[in-house]
Parts: structure tokens; C-alpha cells; sequence
């Protein structure tokens, strides 16, 4: 997903100093944002916009509308099984998020307290509906999980023996798990923080949530 934020910049008669000066990073952070080389979250796309004064749609290039499809729920302490569901592609409610998104996001409702305080429990993570990079390259890194019998899970994602270990900050680590899915994260909104939610579909069966 390109940016504007060169554009923004000439604009604004702003050298790329002045602009990491403004924005509260180094210059080569900055710079790896402009030529997209750094991963564009919802913190830096909002001040962004308040640096070049625009509106956090005009930082993303193409963006889609502010709208993301909610998927269900997401385990970060809590075990988010299916028995039996189907979700339409276009999820079962649409988001409206303060800010543009890149195309072919989905999001999460999370459940649990195993991941604050960064995952609150009621939060709704966005992340990209089809995985970007191998396993390998997530190492390390917090991301939205489906593992090979279908639970779902937020966790800090590290190589295990056999498989990987499902790191979570406040409770056990769920060792040697098989993946099937890796969603990358782009932004994280709290409970208060979303816009009127419209329905457009539903979920056939029941989810069942249990403490790990």
C-alpha cells in the first residue's frame, strides 16, 4: 500500500527532518515511512495527519473506505472454538474506523485478558484477511492466529520444537501449535474508540469461550 506523505511533505515546504522533527522519530524512521519500507499503523497514520494537516484518509494512497468487515471473536486468554460456523465474506457487521485502510482488511473482536494492556478484552484488532509473509518472518511478532484445529488467538507468535509456541503476556504459553493462518496486524481500536456498527449477516451455530 503506497502513501503520500512525499507529496504531503513538498507540500508543506517541509525537508524529511522536519518532518521526523515533527512527527517525534528519527530521520531514518521517517524515511523508511515515506518510501513504505515501515509498516504504516493506526498511531502513525493519525499523527501524520496532524503534522501535514490532513485528514488521515489523505496519508493513505488508494485507500479504501473506512470500513472493515468483523469477522468474530478472537482468543487472548480466552479459547475462541467454533462449533459450527459460517461467516459471510463480508462478515457478519461492518466497522467504521476513524481512519483509511488499505485493501482487504478484516477485523476482530478480542476476548480475554491474557494480552493487555495492549489487547483489551472488547477491542476490535485489524488485520490483513490473506497472509503476507511466511512463518519464519513473524517470529518475534504479535499477530491474529488460526491454528490447525480452528481456534483463534492473539498471541506473540515464536518458534517452538516441533511447531511454534503462542506466547501470551499475562498467562502460559501454548507450545509446539500447528498454524494454518497468519493475520498480520495493522491497528487496534478500543471498544470506544469504533463508529456505529451496521449488520449485513450473522453467524450460524455458536462460539465457545473458554478460559486457557
Amino acid at each position: 500500500m503506497g502513501n503520500n506523505l512525499k507529496k504531503l511533505r513538498t507540500q508543506a515546504s517541509m525537508t524529511q527532518e522536519d518532518a521526523a522533527d515533527q512527527l517525534g522519530v528519527s530521520k531514518s524512521q521517517y524515511v523508511k515511512l515515506e518510501r513504505g519500507e515501515r509498516r504504516m499503523t493506526a498511531d502513525y497514520i493519525g499523527r501524520l495527519a496532524k503534522v501535514f494537516g490532513v485528514r488521515p484518509a489523505d496519508i493513505l494512497e488508494g485507500a479504501m473506505p473506512d470500513t472493515v468487515p468483523l469477522m468474530g471473536y478472537i482468543g487472548a486468554g480466552a479459547e475462541i472454538m467454533p462449533d459450527f460456523e459460517q461467516v459471510p465474506p463480508e462478515g457478519i457487521e461492518q466497522i467504521h474506523v476513524p481512519f483509511a485502510l488499505p485493501d482487504d482488511m478484516v477485523a476482530f473482536r478480542v476476548r480475554g485478558d491474557s494480552m493487555l494492556p495492549v489487547y483489551k478484552s472488547g477491542a476490535t484488532v485489524i488485520v490483513y484477511r490473506e497472509q503476507k509473509r511466511p512463518l519464519e518472518a513473524f517470529y518475534g511478532e504479535d499477530a491474529a492466529v488460526r491454528t490447525s484445529d480452528g481456534r483463534r488467538f492473539i498471541k506473540t507468535i515464536m518458534k517452538g520444537i516441533s511447531g511454534v509456541n503462542l506466547m501470551s503476556w499475562n498467562a502460559a504459553p501454548i507450545e509446539n501449535a500447528h498454524l494454518e493462518w497468519i493475520g498480520e496486524i495493522f491497528a487496534v481500536l478500543p471498544g470506544s474508540g469504533l463508529g456505529d456498527l451496521k449488520k449485513t449477516g450473522g453467524i450460524q451455530g455458536r462460539l465457545r469461550l473458554a478460559t486457557n
